[in-house]
């Protein structure tokens, strides 16, 4: 019976100091090690423990309540500090009532007393499967399985858990979102009727035509967009590809957006890098009117800190099908905080984000020359028990360095200010659909009238995941 319970499974890997080598396997065993209270540090060494009785009458029937277990075997403590096989059985209480850190407290301390542990290896591949430690549970279940003595009643059980948590590290997902809304101006026109162009020296006023005037209306907007994403122990890799349209009352400012993006995350003790790369092309009023290519990269230290910080790089090449004098290398550098809290009615994430902004036209004659700017960002997460929230807030300031145009305030350099607000709400339906508003606002400021624009789009609809 003794031998029998005492086995239960054990690999090959942690054969004492040699194979202790990679103490990553343990995951940190020792430093979690020193999480062991004082007095029994003491006692232990001090030889003062009384005599572990025998555990038998402990284990649990075929309907066990483990909440009764624990409180069993806490009562023995004092008499167990030394006894590998109490603290497994005592780290498999608290795992089955649901308190996986002090089961993972007292499974480390029955491989410390003995690594060979069969039991407590077990346990403790579930507890760090449940801390989130997947590639650690995995790589200890694996070495586990490779037992020459493993009994063949556990190997199917072992077997299947490896596969489930192994599915994990490849994740995929399909999202459909389909909206209908109101924008005050769908094709993006100046907010002005009338400009003031200068010929001959002379200020002359110039009506627009209707078609160059805001056009509102309602509009119908569906998204298809797949996810992939594989896991590595120190990396992930991140693959997006999102398609998006809209069909609206006036033909002429309808779009269809194509993106694919790629991320690669690598994350550490010390810090976070995180690559990008992407590409999109934007189809408006059945023409193509631009593509662009973008690469980034984004750095974060580990800090103990509420509030984290980061720094940014961005590039993105920008090219106009019908405009190729527009054409230009746009580049941001940035620097920002990550500021996650947990709320009494939910959990918040802020992220403040400033940085700087430079336009470098890539042919001559651009309107307005090279670019340059700063830009600035809050962006507030709440998750809420019903549902979850968006808040995003952006001011951009560009200046060129060139006059725009003689026509347009006798030639003089353009500044222009941008503001945009945008509000989303998700609130779930089912465990794949969920409901969609969003609220978008933006002020667009200028020097030449012909840059200045108001834009307000309010949308509803629904989200399916697959």
């Amino acid at each position: 019976m003794q031998a029998d319970r005492r086995f239960k499974i054990i690999a090959a890997m942690l054969s004492r100091a040699q194979d202790l080598g990679s103490t990553r396997m343990l995951i940190d065993l020792p430093a979690r090690a020193l999480r062991l209270p004082l007095l029994a540090l003491l006692l232990v060494l001090a030889g003062r423990a009384s005599a572990c009785p025998d555990l038998t009458p402990y284990y649990p029937g075929l309907e066990p309540d483990w909440s009764a277990v624990q409180q069993r075997l806490s009562g023995l403590m004092s008499q167990c500090l030394e006894n590998s096989e109490y603290f497994a059985l005592l780290g498999a209480a608290q795992l089955n009532a649901g308190a996986v850190a002090d089961a993972l407290e007292s499974l480390e301390r029955a491989l410390l007393l003995d690594p060979d542990n069969g039991a407590a290896q077990i346990d403790f591949a579930q507890a760090l499967y449940l801390e989130g430690e997947l590639f650690s549970a995995l790589e200890l279940n694996a070495r586990l399985l490779q037992r020459d003595d493993l009994p063949a009643n556990l190997q199917p059980a072992l077997q299947q858990r490896q596969t489930d948590w192994q599915a994990q590290t490849r994740q995929h997902s399909v999202q459909l979102d389909l909206l209908a809304g109101y924008d005050t101006n769908l094709n993006g026109a100046p907010d002005p009727s009338q400009i003031t162009l200068t010929l001959s020296g002379e200020s002359v006023i110039l009506t627009l035509d209707p078609q160059f005037q805001p056009v509102s209306g309602t509009y119908v907007n569906a998204r298809l967009a797949g996810r992939y994403r594989q896991l590595a122990p120190r990396h992930q890799h991140n693959w997006l590809l999102d398609v998006r349209g809209r069909v609206s009352e006036d033909a002429s400012s309808d779009l269809l957006q194509a993106d694919a993006r790629y991320a690669f995350v690598r994350p550490d003790r010390n810090h976070a890098w995180q690559f990008n790369g992407g590409i999109s092309h934007l189809l408006f009023g059945g023409k193509p009117l631009f593509s662009a290519v973008e690469a980034s990269t984004r750095y974060q230290p580990r800090s103990a800190a509420r509030c984290r910080p980061f720094l940014a790089g961005a590039a993105q090449q920008q090219l106009y099908h019908d405009q190729a004098f527009l054409n230009a290398l746009e580049s941001k550098a940035s620097a920002g905080l990550n500021c996650p809290w947990e709320g009494l009615n939910g959990r918040h994430l802020i992220s403040v984000e400033a940085g700087l902004l430079n336009s470098h036209a890539l042919k001559n004659g651009r309107p307005g020359g090279d670019r340059e700017g700063w830009q600035a960002t809050l962006d507030w997460h709440y998750q809420m028990s019903h549902g979850e929230m968006r808040t995003l807030i952006s001011h951009t300031e560009l200046d060129d360095r060139a006059g725009y145009s003689p026509l347009l305030n006798d030639g003089a350099a353009r500044w222009i200010d941008r503001s945009y607000v945008l509000v989303q709400y998700r609130r779930p339906l089912s465990p794949k659909a969920a409901l969609l508003l969003n609220y978008y606002y933006q002020d667009q400021r200028s020097n030449l009238q012909l840059f200045q624009s108001v834009d307000s789009t309010i949308e509803f609809g629904l989200s399916f995941g697959f």
